[in-house]
């Protein structure tokens, strides 16, 4: 299949200058990334053609064959040494550059080429802070009505003498003579197959491209310094176990002038004696006597915003469960609440006087039951057959 013209691969005109065509570049290279593509074929054609396309017109020799001869005059040109990733990249470095910027972008890191990995310590501008993940533990009627509550967190922030620079007041920092101010020293083997070319951070320099004349006493060169601060969290109401709080902008600080990280708190949620939660509703089981079952009776009932009286009908069973409204949890950033849900449970008692046993006896007899005492229970007759 015939190549397709380059201008056309990259979407700019003949007379894009180098800007556009790096701008292009960039923008394709980042939508058809093999590892932003996993396992399309086409995407991968395309990234393989962008690149083709880059190489030859990012190169001002290149281009001007190109320009005059087409595809031929280009592969002349390289002897069959080039093309896509077949023979290695060759040239002046503006096609490593912009490949390093898409690596760093995705991956947060430079890119050498073939056998030279990835270069992450290079540091081309501002970087954001990284994040801090915290926890807190709170109480389950903390966690229903909201707190605001100090929280301490060890972070680095940005040197209050140097305000960051790493440098003594006074002085400044000079251009690494080793790297040039790139920040990495590139190597260039020949091979059979072409030119490879490799790059590592600089020792010099660390990969910064700067040297610091003087560093700061108060950061020893670092920009930043560690310290423990406190901050007041506003806890919100309704929030459950388990559940994260963002606060922007205090995480780590940034680099170079970059933007504070952000604080994540994992909210813990200590469980309760009498409540337990699902969602927003709250559940209770309550104990009552075989009269209140009975007869009915108007109960005092434990909610999270104290007791409340709800009355319960004659013959009540075990089990039974009746619902309060409006009595659970406040809904997360809005003004409705759950409700809280009582299940009760009929409480016999294991020991009873003479006169108690009499009178329930006499209630059996009223009732019309045959209550055979003495016998053995059921569940005794079970395991002594077993036995």
């Amino acid at each position: 299949m015939a190549k397709r013209d380059y201008y056309e691969v990259l979407g700019v005109s003949k007379s894009a200058d180098e800007k556009e065509i790096k701008k292009a570049y960039r923008k394709l290279a980042m939508k058809y990334h093999p590892d932003k593509n996993p396992d399309d074929k086409d995407a991968e054609e395309k990234f393989k053609e962008i690149n083709e396309a880059y190489e030859v017109l990012s190169d001002s020799e290149k281009r001007a064959t190109y320009d005059r001869f087409g595809h031929d005059g280009v592969n002349a040109q390289n002897q069959g040494g080039f093309g896509g990733f077949q023979g290695g990249f060759q040239g002046g470095g503006g096609f490593e550059d912009i490949f390093g910027d898409i690596f760093g972008d995705m991956f947060g890191g430079g890119f050498s080429n073939f056998g030279g990995g990835y270069s992450s310590g290079v540091r081309r501008g501002p970087t954001r802070g990284a994040d801090i993940r915290q926890s807190v533990t709170i109480s389950f009627k903390e966690a229903a009505f909201g707190k605001k509550m100090p929280v301490r967190v060890s972070r680095n922030e940005e040197c209050e003498t140097c305000h960051g620079s790493g440098a003594k007041p006074g002085t400044g920092k000079h251009t690494c003579t080793e790297c040039n101010g790139s920040g990495v020293i590139t190597e260039v083997r020949r091979t059979p197959f072409g030119n490879m070319q490799t790059q590592t951070v600089c020792p010099t320099c660390h990969g910064e491209g700067e040297i610091i004349d003087t560093p700061c006493s108060s950061c020893g060169g670092k920009g930043s310094v560690r310290k423990t601060k406190t901050i007041e969290v506003d806890i919100p109401a309704g929030i459950d176990d388990g559940q994260i709080i963002k606060v922007s902008g205090q995480g780590e600080v940034g680099d170079k002038g970059g933007p504070y990280g952000d604080l994540f708190i994992v909210v813990n949620v200590k469980k309760h004696p009498i409540f337990t939660r699902q969602g927003f509703d709250v559940y209770i089981e309550m104990p009552i006597s075989f009269v209140q079952a009975a007869l009915g009776d108007e109960l005092e009932v434990p909610t999270i915003d104290g007791k409340v009286k709800y009355k319960i009908s004659e013959g009540t069973q075990t089990g039974t469960v009746f619902r309060l409204k409006n009595k659970g949890i406040k809904k997360l950033h809005r003004d409705s609440r759950g409700d809280q849900y009582v299940k009760v449970n009929v409480d016999v008692p294991k020991k009873l006087t003479d006169k108690q046993k009499d009178l329930l006896r006499e209630f059996a007899k009223e009732n019309g039951e045959k209550v055979s005492e003495g016998k053995k229970s059921w569940t005794k007759k079970i395991n002594d057959f077993f036995s």
